[in-house]
């Protein structure tokens, strides 16, 4: 997939214009650059363990007026957002990374913590698709609406999907807070 699939995949679940998100499980950035196609001028923490990955993309970064801030790291842990000083986020994204969470739940409501009220969490994950090395817990849409409801979230809306190249569907559900 690459930056334009992503944006026609996520654009009916980005909300408006703007704002401070963070993509969590971000990698080399396709959503990130997908995102910030969809905002515009924004703040946007990029999240993932791999180092060189969010290099590749910090490179993209340079050239782009949002504000883009790698942050390495694994959010399935407790962490800090640098520059946040207690700031909410407008939104988050999960983009092909909560199905790597054994425990989604908990990490989740932590997760939703870090919104303002209204803030919207987009998630793009695998339905119809066994787990496998590279989708060990895999997020079906029909198990997304009690997951939502956990963390205190609105009942998500599906706003899309495609058939993936590797087996499934993709779909994208939106929740606020």
């Amino acid at each position: 997939m690459n930056a334009s699939d992503a944006v026609a995949l996520i654009r009916d679940a980005i909300p408006g214009r703007g704002g401070i998100w963070a993509d969590l499980g971000a990698g080399q950035g396709t959503f990130t650059r997908a995102l910030f196609e969809l905002l515009g001028p924004s703040r946007i923490y990029a999240l993932d363990t791999d180092a060189r990955a969010l290099d590749k993309l910090m490179r993209w970064g340079k050239k782009a007026p949002a504000e883009v801030i790698p942050v390495v790291a694994d959010f399935s842990r407790p962490l800090e957002l640098p520059g946040l000083r207690g700031a909410k986020l407008d939104g988050l994204l999960l983009a092909n990374s909560l199905h790597f969470v054994r425990d989604p739940g908990p990490v989740l409501s932590r997760l939703a913590g870090w919104l303002r009220p209204g803030g919207r969490v987009v998630l793009v994950e695998y339905d119809r698709r066994g787990p496998n090395r590279w989708v060990p817990h895999p997020i079906q849409a029909a198990r997304w609406p009690a997951l939502a409801a956990s963390a205190g979230l609105s009942n998500p809306v599906l706003v899309g999907s495609r058939p993936s190249a590797f087996g499934g569907d993709l779909y994208v559900a939106a929740a606020d807070k």
